[in-house]
């Protein structure tokens, strides 16, 4: 069992911000990529990266969204990503390696929630793990040198506590042999997300870069856009609070940026702090269950995924 998956009584809560986690850090001289950070979550953790002295490099499909969200501010610059195709995954590490030879902070944070049908990405995989998992893995390997050369470097990636309801169904990734249920395919996504996590942190460690699982909490954003009225009406009575993009991107920096964490990787965070481990079963709306953090579980995702994108990270 990963003993490393217990709380660290880190002092921050739910009601931490990104802002207030960056506050005092100098980040002057530091590159950072954030997938999807054109909205959500995922522009707060941009920001704030970016107001702290980073330079951010935002990934997203959407070009007249990111140029309206970012051309006020410093610090960020924009380059088109997307995750469902190789070619422009492919071409946006080219970009940016022609710009930077170093990368020290890497949110995988971009998704895709619940489509109404099966969809599959052009690399013929059901659309959510092609995204949420598939893009992000062949994405962080094209990276993987410059992540390296930062001689100390953080991949933080945004799973969810929604990962409980599927565990990884690597003979059957495609729904072909069972009937799809479009929750069960996106909790199969947040668990990849998850085990990618815990086996990139142990092929890491020795080049000096630590890897993270993040649940960023229940945040209102775009990211549940095909959500109809009364899935929406539903949910909203069982979350009951929710918390604001600030709020949920406070994690994700925590985890990018913490001295608490020095010497630490592979686990899976919530409210600024390691989550607590839990039983495979429980309903418990936290926490994270062993199957999406089992290293044997995570090795065999990593041999799937290799296999999916034709992705081998070098040494």
């Amino acid at each position: 069992m990963n003993t490393a998956q217990k709380p660290i009584h880190s002092g921050y809560n739910a009601t931490t911000t990104a802002a207030g986690i960056a506050a005092g850090h100098n980040l002057a001289g530091k590159i950072a990529i954030v997938t999807g950070g054109n909205s959500g979550v995922g522009f707060e953790t941009a920001r704030t990266l970016a107001d702290a002295g980073a330079q951010v490099v935002i990934g997203a499909r959407d070009a007249n969204k990111a140029q309206e969200k970012l051309q006020h501010l410093n610090n960020i610059s924009f380059i088109s990503l997307d995750l469902a195709d190789p070619s422009s995954v492919g071409a946006f590490a080219k970009a940016f390696l022609s710009k930077y030879t170093a990368l020290h902070f890497l949110v995988n944070n971009a998704g895709i929630f619940r489509p109404p049908q099966l969809l599959k990405d052009k690399r013929g995989y059901e659309l959510q793990l092609g995204v949420n998992h598939l893009g992000h893995f062949e994405l962080t390997g094209h990276l993987w040198p410059a992540l390296k050369q930062a001689k100390g470097a953080r991949v933080v990636t945004v799973s969810s506590v929604g990962h409980r309801r599927k565990g990884l169904q690597l003979d059957d990734p495609n729904f072909e042999q069972h009937p799809y249920d479009k929750m069960n395919a996106y909790g199969q996504s947040k668990t990849a997300n998850s085990l990618f996590a815990v086996q990139l942190d142990r092929i890491g460690e020795g080049h000096r870069i630590r890897s993270f699982a993040v649940h960023p909490g229940a945040i209102q954003t775009d990211i549940f856009r095909f959500m109809t009225d009364d899935e929406r009406q539903t949910w909203n009575a069982q979350v009951k609070t929710f918390k604001t993009p600030q709020q949920g991107a406070a994690t994700t920096v925590w985890c990018a940026l913490s001295h608490q964490l020095d010497g630490m990787g592979g686990v899976y965070c919530e409210d600024c702090d390691i989550a607590e481990l839990l039983p495979d079963d429980s309903p418990a709306p936290r926490g994270v269950r062993f199957f999406a953090v089992d290293p044997v579980n995570a090795a065999a995702l990593w041999q799937f995924s290799e296999k999916a994108t034709g992705m081998k990270y070098s040494g």
